[in-house]
């Protein structure tokens, strides 16, 4: 975050000096793909694969226009993340609110953020004893901001919302502090991916921070990236994903 800090500050600076983009980053995405009651499990795997470290159970509702989804990844040490979000689908995809939570083995809250996009506002507590710390602050969050469960549907509709291959999404995430900061997907070439003893043809897509095109090169070097790869389809679909584990970036393969 040292490093972070005096390049965000100059990225503010020069982006004043940038023509803007068509779309913001804030902007909310068109939906191609109907959002419907989706509920499943699959397995996660370190980066080397073995016997899995934990599973992921997935939840979706949609009643008329509000999708709300619920993503919560165990792992065998009794630690999780949950991920929520509440979201209106109506041709575009729209957050409302939604949480976050990580929890330690043995059940308690390491960090808990609440974020309400409608409100404007964001509520977290992260630490423990004389060490935790506490936020409540109004926050200008546009309905384009996308986390956890949001991101996939994000992913599913690249084509129809990228530019040049690249789509900039506005984003919360803990730090374990909460910080809201520009996300970019962008994607790669096509790769053949094992599963199951099948090979699979997929597109590669990465997940990275964005600042600035003159900052980014120094941001990336110290901010992780994520990997996704799609199985063409109507929708796609997701066939991997690798990663950090939230904050604490500990590498892991989904599935």
């Amino acid at each position: 975050m040292r490093i972070l800090a005096p390049a965000l500050a100059l990225a503010a600076g020069l982006s004043m000096c940038v023509p803007a983009a068509a779309r913001s980053s804030g902007e909310p995405i068109k939906l191609v793909w109907l959002e419907g009651d989706v509920a499943g499990m699959t397995a996660i795997y370190g980066p080397d694969g073995g016997s899995p470290i934990g599973f992921v159970e997935y939840h979706q509702k949609r009643r008329g226009d509000l999708l709300s989804s619920v993503r919560i990844a165990h792992f065998r040490d009794g630690s999780s993340d949950e991920d929520s979000a509440v979201a209106r689908v109506n041709g575009q995809l729209e957050a409302l609110s939604g949480r976050s939570i990580t929890r330690d083995t043995a059940g308690q809250a390491l960090t808990d953020v609440q974020v309400d996009v409608a409100g404007r506002r964001i509520a977290a507590t992260w630490g423990r004893g004389e060490e935790q710390h506490t936020m409540d602050e109004h926050v200008d969050l546009p309905a384009g901001t996308y986390w956890g469960p949001l991101i996939f549907i994000v992913l599913k509709n690249f084509d129809a919302n990228a530019e040049d291959g690249r789509l900039v999404f506005r984003t919360v995430a803990p730090s374990p502090k909460p910080i809201v900061l520009d996300m970019e997907l962008s994607r790669g070439a096509q790769e053949a991916v094992e599963r199951t003893g099948t090979r699979l043809d997929t597109r590669h897509f990465e997940l990275r921070p964005t600042v600035h095109w003159a900052l980014d090169p120094l941001v990336r070097m110290v901010a992780p990236t994520a990997n996704f790869w799609t199985m063409p389809g109507e929708p796609p679909a997701l066939v991997r994903f690798a990663g950090p584990r939230n904050y604490a970036r500990q590498p892991l393969v989904i599935q």
